[in-house]
């Protein structure tokens, strides 16, 4: 471990002299082609899963007997959380813009097997629960995609100057919002009955399916980008430096010394993710009710607190908390959103009402978007250059941990 320590800070010192050395030299970047590009790609990362929590409503009519939300975190975290362990161990041997083609075109295809199977084999009727087993084979389906390609967006991410990184932790936050615009507005378009509700989905799942498409296809065009070209050049250089030896490959003192520098950040991530799914989507979309918003409440809920994550994410390009040990205390203050919330089921008529409500699922996606980019932000550039890809796929590792985590506390709101 000791020799894995002293290498690893000698390769430290030369990242940081390359950088030194080059940052007068990165291109400019033309009408902001790469900051959108890695914008996108942050997008296609969470669109998928975005789509099938938000449509909540649908499940919840044709499948009245089942706990949606809660099942569909269970199965797709309990999926990338296993690809990923497989990704951080033998991500050294493939290339992560094919990880990134794949698990795009997974994502597509979960994605449309929904509105087929509607078509094909539901068509409107309510309780066919082998219909309810296949759209719970395309959350796995997501869940793979995750493992493929969020690790290796935040890792391609980590490995360029931090406004992309940026970008991609803010298309994370966009992906929600998106998400829930097109749900209130192809919800608004039709009539609000069932059939409305069936025609709904379908289209709204239909122009998921088309932004996945948008964004295979600029991620593809992003390697002609000339500031992806200049850091993919000195990617080259230092294989070329490293001879015989594979670059990025990782034995266990690698692997252990990587994890103990971001150790801070990673665990950081794990809070945050514990406590924002044991709440969201479950707790807003099926322990919460108003009088007064009826069906539209969830949706009203999602989409508030997915503008005010995108907000928080958004914070992060004008003040960024350098200080890992205050971040963390900001991770570790969050936990007060559990008596707060449990207030809100069980506490005195006030924190019952509807305000209380919103202003607390607007707070925590508000923190929840500030302190996941402030903890992605830093954490790759406290390693080596060449480990700036792993460290983003660890991290995301660890993110995942913490959203199986929560996806489990999430079912003691129930008990």
């Amino acid at each position: 471990m000791g020799g894995a320590v002293e290498n690893s800070d000698v390769d430290s010192e030369t990242a940081l002299l390359v950088g030194a050395a080059t940052a007068d030299k990165i291109p400019s970047d033309p009408f902001n082609l790469t900051y959108i590009t890695y914008f996108f790609l942050g997008v296609g990362c969470l669109l998928p899963w975005n789509i099938f929590i938000t449509a909540v409503d649908y499940f919840s009519y044709i499948y009245p007997e089942t706990r949606v939300d809660r099942i569909f975190a269970v199965a797709n975290l309990l999926v990338a959380l296993i690809g990923l362990v497989f990704v951080v161990l033998y991500s050294h041997k493939s290339v992560a813009r094919v990880r990134i083609n794949v698990g795009m075109v997974i994502f597509t295809v979960a994605l449309l097997l929904v509105p087929v199977l509607d078509l094909s084999y539901i068509r409107g009727r309510v309780g066919l629960y082998n219909g309810f087993h296949v759209t719970v084979g395309s959350i796995v389906l997501c869940g793979a995609g995750d493992a493929l390609v969020q690790g290796s967006v935040v890792g391609c991410a980590g490995e360029l100057p931090e406004r992309y990184m940026q970008a991609a932790v803010s298309g994370f936050g966009a992906a929600g919002v998106l998400v829930a615009v097109m749900r209130i507005v192809t919800k608004a378009i039709y009539p609000q009955d069932a059939h409305g509700l069936r025609q709904s989905a379908n289209l709204y799942f239909a122009v998921g399916i088309c932004i996945m498409i948008l964004c295979i296809v600029l991620y593809n065009l992003a390697a002609m980008l000339p500031v992806v070209k200049h850091f993919e050049s000195i990617k080259n250089q230092e294989k070329e430096e490293h001879g015989g030896r594979l670059f990025g490959s990782m034995d266990k003192s690698t692997l252990w010394d990587i994890i103990n520098r971001v150790k801070i950040y990673a665990t950081g991530l794990v809070l945050i993710n514990v406590v924002t799914l044991s709440i969201f989507p479950g707790f807003i979309t099926e322990d919460v009710h108003s009088e007064i918003f009826k069906d539209w409440y969830s949706t009203l809920l999602i989409t508030g607190y997915n503008v005010f994550d995108l907000i928080g994410k958004y914070l992060s390009s004008v003040y960024v908390i350098e200080n890992p040990k205050t971040a963390f205390s900001g991770c570790i203050g969050r936990l007060v959103f559990y008596p707060l919330f449990l207030g809100c089921l069980h506490g005195p008529e006030f924190l019952r009402s509807e305000v209380p409500v919103i202003v607390l699922t607007y707070l925590l996606g508000l923190t929840n978007g500030y302190l996941t980019a402030v903890n992605l932000i830093l954490a790759p550039k406290a390693v080596a250059f060449e480990y700036a890809e792993k460290t983003g796929v660890i991290l995301v590792l660890f993110s995942f941990s913490g959203l199986a985590i929560g996806s489990v506390v999430a079912w003691f709101w129930v008990i």
